[in-house]
């Protein structure tokens, strides 16, 4: 009798496996999504936002945090951008400046690559189609992105050592990190409405820097982002993105657990002690225990989409990935009219990224440009 990897088969990595073991209702056809481009701004300037809040204090502990708003007379968790940070005239990314990131000295969405790699994907997405490959979105990083982390720096090494796109994740350690998550909210973007096609849209970027659970966080966040745009609450739409991933998975089993705390969790302190106990041990910077925290904060902000970015840059972990698909997701459901001014309006129309020959974008163009790819 031949041998089965057990894992592997209710963990697979192939599109076509993964799409058959989804939950059985997991088949779905595009909603018609009412004003579109108030939800597609209310969307990105809800990433943006999340991302900027979270950017100077990611990783931090939420003791450091607390210290930090006591410092600046901010109450916390955070209701508008850090007055303060230490060492203001550090650099992120080889571009902007820490100072940036705080509320006095915020022109434009500072640099973040949570927010580059949303840009190299509408950029793929522009140039190779809905049908893009692999290969097609491994030669867009090998043309105008500078420099990755983690499992997309290993990708991106072996790009450059002329390993194909499809066999770039086989030599990668971080296979099941968040990298692949913080990518797909763009794929939502453009499928606004249907979770299915957004989810498959974004499996061959994820595939080629990760594998297992970190392919599903993408497929996860894309669906769930795409489902916002029709979802009656933000939670709502994170149900409808779980469908899109295999039902025995590490992912589907602890977004489960989470959501079992539906109509009881009521704080961010309770919920990170919640994900330390629940993931003692793993990497803080995982796709497992990280999507679980955007659950929670989603939970926690209800239709407050102030209280669902806040709640989760509080928590911690990879917080400034967190509230950015927070932020997405929230956005998305509520609308612009419902994010409030102060959280975007400091951004004049400016986007800074570090992908070569893209380094700063207006908004307004990005956002014209997503809803265009729509249909």
């Amino acid at each position: 009798m031949p041998y089965v990897n057990k894992e592997m088969d209710k963990q697979p990595d192939a599109l076509a496996d993964i799409m058959r073991l989804r939950p059985a209702d997991a088949d779905t056809t595009a909603t018609p999504v009412d004003h579109l481009y108030e939800r597609m701004k209310g969307a990105v300037m809800g990433r943006f936002a999340g991302c900027t809040l979270g950017a100077p204090v990611e990783m931090w502990t939420i003791d450091r945090m607390m210290e930090l708003a006591l410092d600046c007379g901010m109450a916390f968790p955070p209701v508008d951008y850090w007055e303060e940070v230490p060492n203001p005239e550090g650099i992120r990314y080889g571009v902007g400046k820490r100072k940036e990131y705080t509320r006095p000295m915020m022109d434009k969405v500072p640099v973040d690559d949570d927010v580059t790699y949303p840009i190299l994907n509408l950029l793929c997405l522009e140039k190779y189609g809905k049908n893009y490959s692999v290969a097609d979105m491994g030669q867009i990083w090998m043309d105008i992105l500078p420099m990755a982390c983690t499992a997309e720096e290993e990708a991106l090494f072996q790009l450059k050592a002329g390993t194909k796109a499809e066999y770039a994740a086989n030599f990668n350690r971080y296979v099941e990190l968040i990298g692949a998550a913080i990518r797909g909210d763009v794929f939502g973007y453009v499928e606004a409405g249907n979770p299915e096609a957004a989810a498959k849209l974004s499996y061959n970027d994820a595939y080629l820097t990760h594998r297992k659970n970190g392919i599903y966080g993408e497929m996860f966040t894309a669906a769930s982002v795409a489902a916002a745009f029709t979802a009656k609450t933000p939670l709502d739409a994170v149900k409808a993105g779980m469908k899109q991933i295999p039902a025995e998975s590490e992912l589907y089993q602890a977004l489960e657990w989470a959501m079992s705390y539906e109509g009881k969790m009521t704080n961010f302190l309770t919920a990170r002690r919640l994900l330390d106990e629940k993931f003692k041990g793993m990497h803080p910077v995982h796709t497992i225990n990280n999507m679980c925290a955007v659950v929670f904060a989603l939970m926690i902000g209800g239709d407050d989409f102030t209280a669902c970015i806040a709640n989760s840059v509080a928590m911690g972990l990879d917080n400034d990935c967190n509230g950015a698909t927070v932020g997405s997701i929230a956005g998305a459901c509520l609308g612009i009219d419902k994010v409030s001014p102060h959280w975007y309006e400091c951004f004049n129309d400016k986007v800074a990224t570090y992908l070569t020959g893209y380094e700063m974008l207006s908004i307004e163009d990005v956002i014209q440009r997503l809803v265009k790819l729509n249909g």
